[in-house]
């Protein structure tokens, strides 16, 4: 099963994307689990996760996040502005799953 991790200032915004990447999962009978998490859960949670999505709010945390994440070998970036903010679940899933070939 891959873990994808989406993060944002406080977790709560991508907790309403993370919904509609699951449903997305389960149309495409995926084995996926999506959690979303603040960026101060990130540290803890990094491990568990293969990929990380950053909320488009905290792309100015990119590098100190990309300097946790690269070490541990995992794919990071931000998503998209307008896929975030539409809460298009099927392109987040889409990039994450790029990042993770």
């Amino acid at each position: 099963m891959k873990k994808i991790l989406l993060c944002c200032s406080a977790g709560m915004s991508t907790s309403m994307l993370v919904q509609r990447m699951q449903a997305e999962v389960t149309k495409r009978a995926l084995d996926i689990e999506i959690k979303a998490a603040s960026t101060i859960e990130l540290k803890h949670l990094i491990t568990d996760a293969d990929v990380v999505l950053l909320g488009p709010q905290v792309r100015h945390q990119l590098a100190h996040f990309s300097a946790i994440a690269n070490p541990l070998g995992k794919p990071i970036d931000i998503i998209d502005m307008m896929d975030y903010g539409a809460l298009r679940g099927d392109k987040v899933l889409d990039k994450a799953l790029s990042l993770l070939e």
